[in-house]
C-alpha cells in the first residue's frame, strides 16, 4: 500500500475536524492530509451507526483514521474495519492527556506503557495492509528526558512502526486540564530533532504551536513532516497556500469567496442528507478573518445557522456580507509576492 504525503497534515482535533470540516479543508488544499477526531475502538465495535463515526466524502483523500484505545485485539479489528472503509492511514493516539481517556488507557498515559502501544501496533499492522502510524508526547510528568523518549520510541519502532508524529510539548497528566496541556508545558522542539538525527531511518514528524508556513518549512529542515492543529482551524484561509508553498503545485481556491462557493454544493448535500446548517458552517466563521465584513459573516451565521429550517439562503446571505472584490485584490497580492 502507497504510503501517503505526510509533509503537510492538519492535526487530529476533537469536535474541530469533524467530515465537515474535512470537506471545507479540501476547498483549499488537495494535497494536506487530513486526519479525523479521535475515534475509540468502543464507539466503532459498540457503537451505532458506524457511519457516525467512520462516515466521510472521497474528497477527503489522503484521510487518517486516528484511533483511541490499548487493548490490542479491539485495535487489530478496527483497523481492519477502518482499511474496509477506505482510509488511508491508521493512527493510534498516545498523545491526548484528557482523565477521561486516562481511565481506561488511551492517549499520553500510554506514554508511560511502550510494551502495550508496541503489541498495539504489531497487532494493527498484522490486520492490514495500510500504514500504521503514532502520534504521541514527546515526555510525560516525570518522565522528560531524551532517553525517557527514546526508550519509548525504540520500544514501538522494534514492533515496527516506522512514522511517529510528536506533539513537542510533554503532557501534564496530573495538575493541568487538556485546555492547559496545549499552551502550558513548554515547546522542546530541539528533543524531537535530536530523535530524528538519532534515528535517520525513521519518519519523525512534528506538531505543536506551528502558526504560519515559514516556521513550517523551517521545521521541514529538521524533520520530515509538519502538522497543524488550531491555525488550520481558526484560521483556515492559511491551508489556501499549502500546496504552492509545500509541493509546487497549484491550490484549488482563487479566492476565500472561490473557497466558499466551491463548498456550497457540499452544504446542499449535507442539509438533504438532514444536518442542520450550523454544524456545517461553524467549520468556516474564520474563512474571513481580518477581511472587511469578515465580522458581519461571523455573526450572520452565528445568528441565523442554527435555527429550525436554515438552510443555503442563510450561507448565501452570510457571504454577501463580504465584498468579492477585496478579497480577489488580496488573493492577486498574495500570489504576486509568493
Amino acid at each position: 500500500m502507497p504510503e501517503p504525503d505526510r509533509t503537510f497534515a492538519i492535526a487530529p482535533m476533537m469536535d474541530w475536524t469533524t467530515r465537515d470540516y474535512r470537506a471545507f479543508a479540501r476547498t483549499l488544499t488537495r494535497r494536506a492530509l487530513l486526519y479525523t477526531e479521535m475515534v475509540t475502538t468502543g464507539a466503532i465495535l459498540y457503537g451505532s451507526p458506524r457511519e457516525r463515526f467512520l462516515g466521510y466524502s472521497d474528497v477527503e483523500h489522503p484521510l487518517a483514521l486516528q484511533l483511541g484505545g490499548s487493548d490490542a485485539g479491539e485495535l487489530a479489528e478496527c483497523a481492519a474495519i477502518a482499511e474496509a472503509w477506505g482510509y488511508d492511514e491508521i493512527n493510534l493516539n498516545v498523545g491526548c492527556p484528557s482523565d477521561r481517556v486516562q481511565n481506561n488507557l488511551i492517549g499520553a498515559c500510554l506514554m508511560a506503557h511502550p510494551e502495550t502501544v508496541a503489541k498495539a501496533v504489531h497487532a494493527m499492522q498484522d490486520n492490514v495492509s495500510i500504514p500504521v502510524t503514532v502520534k504521541c508526547r514527546i515526555g510525560i510528568d516525570d518522565q522528560d528526558e531524551d532517553e525517557d523518549l527514546e526508550r519509548f520510541i525504540n520500544t514501538v519502532a522494534d514492533a515496527g512502526c516506522r512514522v511517529f508524529i510528536l506533539h513537542a510539548r510533554k503532557a501534564w497528566l496530573k495538575g493541568l486540564s487538556p485546555k492547559e496541556n496545549r499552551d502550558i508545558p513548554p515547546l522542546n522542539r530541539e528533543r524531537a530533532y535530536r530523535l530524528k538525527a538519532s534515528h535517520p531511518t525513521l519518519h519523525i514528524g512534528i506538531n505543536g504551536g506551528l502558526k504560519t508556513l515559514d516556521e513550517c518549512k523551517d521545521q521541514l529542515t529538521h524533520v520530515d513532516s509538519v502538522m497543524v492543529g488550531r491555525e488550520a482551524y481558526q484560521n483556515p484561509w492559511l491551508l489556501s497556500a499549502v500546496d504552492r508553498q509545500l509541493y509546487g503545485v497549484a491550490g484549488p481556491a482563487e479566492s476565500r469567496h472561490a473557497a466558499a462557493q466551491a463548498f456550497r454544493s457540499y452544504i446542499a448535500q449535507r442539509l438533504d442528507d438532514g444536518v442542520k446548517l450550523n454544524h456545517i458552517t461553524r467549520h468556516l466563521l474564520g474563512l474571513f478573518q481580518g477581511c472587511p465584513g469578515g465580522r458581519k459573516f461571523r455573526r450572520h451565521l452565528s445568528e441565523h445557522a442554527h435555527r429550525d429550517g436554515a438552510g443555503l439562503d442563510v450561507f448565501d446571505e452570510a457571504l454577501s456580507l463580504v465584498p468579492a472584490f477585496h478579497d480577489e485584490e488580496q488573493q492577486r497580492a498574495i500570489l504576486e509576492t509568493a
